[in-house]
């Protein structure tokens, strides 16, 4: 039980972190957070993950979800035509995903074997049509995840979700700037963005983006 609730004080601890960064540096980032998911909810993807998974839901992404239930992205109106910038993609691994986003992949198909093969779920994605990649959390930590043909797993890159947010928090105030890979933070049109100054995915938007470090 002290474990359990040492966890979810990290975790809480750190979401406020990073949530108070933004609020204070990336004001459009901040109001894409959605409030935290209805409990009814967090239950279901428990009872959904026990039945067809065999493992129940990782309790820091419940604290987690517990405190925000997902990102909308805010309308930018100089973002308009080419939709390049995400308010609510500030973390360098994509957008938070809700409850119901995050079993969508997971689930294993009727009549069909789990492929995942492992007790982790889901829970960021910079593949919002999909998602088909992402990062995973489970009991050994949070690494990355692709569901193309077959299921590829990253060996788990941090301790906890707690430990993934202070490094972003970590990078975004102290740096260096590449501390979470290629991909760097900066602002632009009051987002939160992460991007490869060595080979940039942003377009239009790139003249506007500016790196923290």
């Amino acid at each position: 039980m002290t474990d359990g609730m040492s966890n979810h004080q990290n975790t809480a601890a750190a979401w406020g972190r990073l949530t108070a960064w933004l609020k204070a540096h990336a004001p459009l980032s901040y109001a894409s957070l959605l409030p935290p998911a209805p409990e009814r909810a967090i239950e279901a993807a428990d009872a959904q993950l026990r039945r067809h998974a065999g493992f129940g839901l990782p309790a820091e992404l419940a604290e987690l979800w517990r405190l925000c239930g997902g990102v909308e992205h805010q309308y930018i109106e100089a973002n308009e035509e080419e939709g390049e910038v995400g308010s609510g993609a500030f973390l360098p691994g994509g957008i938070l995903l809700g409850p119901t986003e995050a079993l969508g992949p997971r689930l294993p198909e009727v009549g069909r074997r789990d492929v995942w093969g492992a007790p982790v779920v889901p829970w960021l994605t910079r593949d919002e049509a999909g998602p088909e990649s992402g990062h995973y959390v489970g009991a050994a930590g949070v690494g990355s995840w692709s569901l193309p043909d077959d299921l590829g797993f990253g060996s788990p890159s941090y301790p906890s979700i707690a430990g993934y947010l202070d490094a972003v928090h970590r990078t975004l105030t102290e740096g260096p700037a590449d501390a979470m890979g290629p991909d760097v933070p900066g602002l632009v049109w009051g987002c939160l963005v992460w991007d490869d100054p060595e080979a940039p995915l942003l377009d239009d938007a790139l003249e506007h983006w500016r790196p923290l470090h």
